[in-house]
């Protein structure tokens, strides 16, 4: 049997040589920044790092699952990024906040994260040049559409780059070695409501309970005490070193919410391809009828529907539309030149994984 040093050993020899091809491809990482600093091309290309993910789980044969791959090649390519340039990430806060745990699942550690207390002022960030990338929520499978995203979307020029989702896991983390010494619980009244059955299946139901303005908030107060307990995200926990007990405490674990990432440029046209708009129908009888099928007379299969009352103009509505495809495909061209005017482009990007974690 090998011995617990040569196993060791064996690790670290591989540990060695992942460092030297790290290494190396960084060297290939600076040859590509150069030459896209000269033709002006973004550092973030999102459908060439989909491709990759696709690549490489295609041809693991080993232990790790796509899900590992992803979690580990993402960190690598935010590695590359700010090797390339810096990034400065504005999102919605606070910090450790969902939408934080996001971007940096996407950015990584070494990126500059701005935290902002609302999604519009995410928005005006990026308007006023002061961040290059932005990240906020869109949807919840449980509580539907963000409404302030979907307004923004119409209000400001910034596109979408790139869509995410994110599995949203509550977590217990305390100080405290044992349950029993636990004396309040800091959570969000939202996150707390969230995880009635695992605090009645622990008997923490008649614990007291502080609500805070944010799960986050909720880490850094548990922090403070050690007889205190906080419900938070896992990077709230992370950031305030606070120990996580219990990784997955909600009572509904299918919860999950897409993101968006939002910046300045427009992404090239890729094989798995996804466009969302915004569409002002004819004020007429029949006129949204008539323009989604105009979709169909296309082949453009429609994702998603959703009515926003439009600003200042009582009872007329736009509505946000996602569907497959590119904007500059020949057949969206089509419906374009149909509807002049009537149509806002919010971006085309690469279909987010909904299987990933």
């Amino acid at each position: 049997m090998t011995s617990l040093d040569e196993l060791r050993k064996n690790i670290n020899n591989i540990d060695n040589e992942l460092l030297k091809l790290l290494n190396q491809r960084m060297e290939y990482v600076k040859e590509v920044g150069a030459l896209k600093h000269t033709t002006g091309t973004s550092i973030y290309r999102p459908e060439r790092e989909r491709e990759i993910i696709e690549r490489l789980s295609a041809e693991s044969d080993g232990a790790l699952t796509k899900s590992a791959i992803e979690a580990i090649f993402m960190e690598i390519f935010a590695v590359s990024r700010n090797l390339e340039l810096p990034e400065k990430i504005a999102y919605l806060g606070p910090e450790g906040s969902y939408t934080h745990q996001a971007a940096e699942s996407r950015f990584g550690a070494m990126s500059a994260y701005l935290p902002l207390n609302s999604i519009e002022a995410v928005f005006k960030v990026l308007e006023n040049k002061e961040s290059k990338y932005g990240v906020v929520p869109i949807e919840n499978n449980t509580e539907g559409a963000v409404g302030i995203t979907l307004d923004c979307l119409g209000k400001y020029s910034s596109l979408i780059i790139a869509e995410m989702y994110l599995d949203i896991h509550h977590s217990f983390a305390t100080l405290a070695e044992d349950l029993h010494e636990i004396n309040v619980i800091y959570s969000h009244p939202q996150g707390y409501n969230q995880c009635k059955n695992f605090l009645e299946e622990h008997f923490l139901q008649d614990i007291e309970f502080i609500p805070t303005r944010s799960t986050a908030a909720a880490a850094k107060r548990a922090k403070e005490d050690p007889h205190a307990a906080a419900i938070c995200s896992h990077i709230a926990a992370k950031l305030h070193g606070l120990p996580i007990h219990f990784e997955k405490i909600e009572d509904n674990l299918a919860n999950r919410t897409r993101f968006l990432i939002l910046s300045d440029f427009k992404n090239e046209k890729g094989a798995m391809d996804k466009t969302s708009i915004l569409a002002q129908t004819e004020d007429k009888p029949g006129g949204l009828l008539e323009f989604l099928q105009a979709f169909e007379d296309n082949g453009i299969n429609l994702t998603k529907i959703e009515s926003r009352p439009v600003k200042n103009e009582d009872f007329k509505s736009l509505f946000y539309i996602d569907f497959q495809g590119h904007i500059d495909d020949e057949n969206m061209q089509k419906i374009i030149k149909t509807y002049p005017n009537k149509i806002k482009w919010l971006g085309s990007y690469v279909q987010g994984d909904k299987d990933a974690v």
